[in-house]
């Protein structure tokens, strides 16, 4: 079968796994846009000599890395995304694989080999074409060097050889069937570059600037928990953006990033709690969008920390091993006063781990099944297990010590300190104590398992090959001193199990009943308890932007999406400006709750695109 690629007035675009874990902590994020203005060195203040259009997005997440090789925080890979193409993409408006670096692909009747057609059109920033050759090395250090396969080693683990016959011809030969090759969310990076880096558990590709790339940006500038800056790529070959200039600046205070929207110093803000969202309706000349998100909200456990050659590390509550205490602090936690204080109605109950906007694979526990809110239960539960209260009150372990947990919290979320405040009192009825440690980098005792519960949270693609991939055996650690692609360490046998199944399996019905039995698996487990399916609560100017893509087109979000379309699409208000093919534009209009598409391109329906995360990660 071969897949031919629409015309390249077709648009497309996490996670990756929406990589959206928010295990690391994504909190309010804006963007800025100064029309007709500069920006100066610092990444925030404006440069009156100059008369550029820069558009700005403010993040409180740190960049983990600038390597594709490394990065798992959604800041990151969405990073990754504006600098280097993919093989394959998503459209926006239903996330059906469309074309990126490659313009088609098929695949032998056996499935074990896939060949891939590289456009002739791609060319680095450095001045050399992109061929199959880039895209052939990208996968093979993947493959042979275990540092370089840590953030994306999932995809390349079944492949058996990659080579380049000629430059526009890639062939994959695999070991068995793999249902993700037209969904390989990896960087592809330029062999002539990367090929000189020694260690590529070190090298954060943040040093020499500019970076060499071939996505609609170039990245131009970085400094830690500043800002991170980038400049158009005018040989993209879907079109160069349309700002002058595009900065990822660092905000710890989405409270501030408000303030500024209000003030019209800054036009976009995402992430808004329902008390600024609701103060926002009524500003002048700013539209509030309401869409259903792609992300879930959950709290996770510490099944006991191990890396893959057996060691056990980190201070994870030895309680949290019985799967009776888990079940019952899970049915201590009502997910509907969740849902109707801290969200206020912008979020839909959680339940499966895959959110109902992808429809296909969307899992509800049984009746029996279902681990609902009945305090009684709980109490029951522990009882019968053998952790029963003392003279205090209080729940006493095996060990004969009170039960006292600790939770990572997102010291930038909102949303973690609320629902803190929420299980510290259920719990606290049970008999359990709890502390919530709420901390701007939860990712260093994240990695050390040195936490007993953690607010977890990923954003998840229309293929949820990636988002499944974190909890198997295979995406632990080598050694307690090394870095996986786990977000719990979990490892489960029936689980990598079906994880196996439902990546060999090409038909489409059959695969997502796989990943559903994935999810029941999962949630029988007890490791992780998914409360929540947030929306995307988001506002901007209108007299900022004139247009920027949303996903999917009715009722999608802008910030967060898996891939480059929103910042790559963005248009100034004021300001005309030509789309990738021949001066035709896009506009859509975002309304609070909806979003309104209307795309005009010779004469064509503009396709896009799609994702987390991976993307989306985090």
């Amino acid at each position: 079968m071969v897949t031919k690629a629409p015309s390249p007035s077709a648009r497309q675009p996490h996670h990756r796994f929406v990589r959206t874990l928010l295990a690391t902590g994504l909190a309010a994020s804006a963007l800025v846009v100064a029309p007709q203005q500069a920006q100066a060195d610092d990444g925030g203040e404006h440069d009156k000599n100059g008369g550029k259009n820069v558009l700005t997005v403010a993040v409180s997440q740190s960049v983990d890395s600038l390597s594709p090789f490394l990065a798992a925080r959604l800041l990151s890979t969405s990073i990754h995304r504006l600098m280097y193409d993919y093989l394959t993409n998503y459209d926006v408006k239903d996330g059906h694989t469309v074309p990126g670096l490659a313009t088609e692909w098929k695949s032998s009747p056996d499935k074990l080999t896939w060949t891939y057609t590289i456009r002739k059109d791609s060319t680095w920033s450095d001045g050399k074409q992109a061929t199959a050759e880039d895209a052939a090395w990208t996968f093979n250090k993947m493959m042979t060097d275990e540092n370089a396969a840590t953030a994306n080693g999932s995809f390349t683990a079944n492949f058996k050889t990659v080579t380049a016959p000629d430059p526009q011809t890639l062939v994959i030969e695999l070991k068995k069937p793999q249902a993700t090759m037209t969904a390989l969310d990896v960087p592809i990076v330029p062999k002539h570059v990367w090929e000189k880096v020694g260690d590529f558990s070190k090298f954060n590709n943040d040093k020499d600037f500019p970076v060499v790339g071939n996505g609609p940006y170039i990245l131009t500038d970085f400094k830690v928990d500043q800002y991170v800056k980038l400049s158009p790529n005018k040989k993209f070959w879907r079109g160069e953006p349309k700002f002058d200039e595009l900065v990822f600046k660092y905000y710890k205070d989405g409270d501030a990033a408000v303030a500024a929207l209000q003030k019209g110093e800054v036009s976009f803000v995402s992430n808004l709690t329902p008390a600024q969202a609701s103060s926002l309706k009524s500003a002048e000349n700013v539209k509030v969008n309401d869409a259903p998100g792609r992300r879930f909200f959950a709290l996770a456990t510490n099944p006991g920390a191990q890396s893959k050659d057996g060691a056990k590390f980190g201070t994870g509550h030895p309680a949290l091993l019985d799967p009776a205490v888990r079940k019952a602090l899970f049915h201590a936690v009502d997910r509907k006063t969740i849902i109707d204080k801290v969200f206020q109605g912008h979020a839909v109950e959680g339940e499966g781990y895959i959110p109902p906007r992808f429809a296909s694979y969307f899992w509800k526990p049984t009746a029996e099944q279902k681990v609902d809110y009945d305090p009684a239960k709980a109490a029951a539960l522990l009882d019968q297990a053998g952790y029963k209260k003392n003279s205090a009150g209080k729940r006493v372990g095996k060990d004969g010590k009170p039960l006292d947990f600790r939770i990572l919290c997102h010291a930038t979320d909102p949303n973690d300190k609320a629902i803190g405040k929420y299980l510290q009192e259920w719990w606290g009825e049970l008999g359990i104590g709890l502390r919530v440690d709420c901390l701007d980098n939860v990712s260093d005792p994240w990695v050390k398992g040195d936490y007993d519960l953690a607010f977890d949270g990923w954003s998840v693609n229309p293929d949820p090959d990636f988002v499944l991939s974190i909890h198997t055996c295979a995406a632990r650690p080598a050694t307690p001193k090394d870095i996986g692609a786990t977000d719990n360490f979990i490892c489960d046998k029936a689980f990598d199990d079906l994880y196996a199944k439902q990546a060999v399996e090409y038909d489409e019905a059959k695969r997502a009943e796989l990943v559903k039995q994935m999810q029941s698996r999962l949630y029988d487990t007890g490791y992780m308890n998914v409360m929540a399916y947030p929306n995307a609560v988001e506002a901007y100017r209108t007299d900022h932007i004139k247009s920027i893509t949303t996903m999917p087109e009715a009722a999608g979000n802008i910030f967060g999406q898996d891939g480059y379309w929103s910042w790559w699409s963005a248009e100034p208000a004021g300001k005309t400006g030509g789309s990738s093919e021949g001066g035709s534009t896009t506009a859509v209009a975002v309304g609070i709750g909806a979003a309104v598409v209307v795309v005009v391109a010779a004469g064509l329906l503009v396709a896009r695109r799609r994702r987390a995360t991976a993307e989306d990660r985090e």
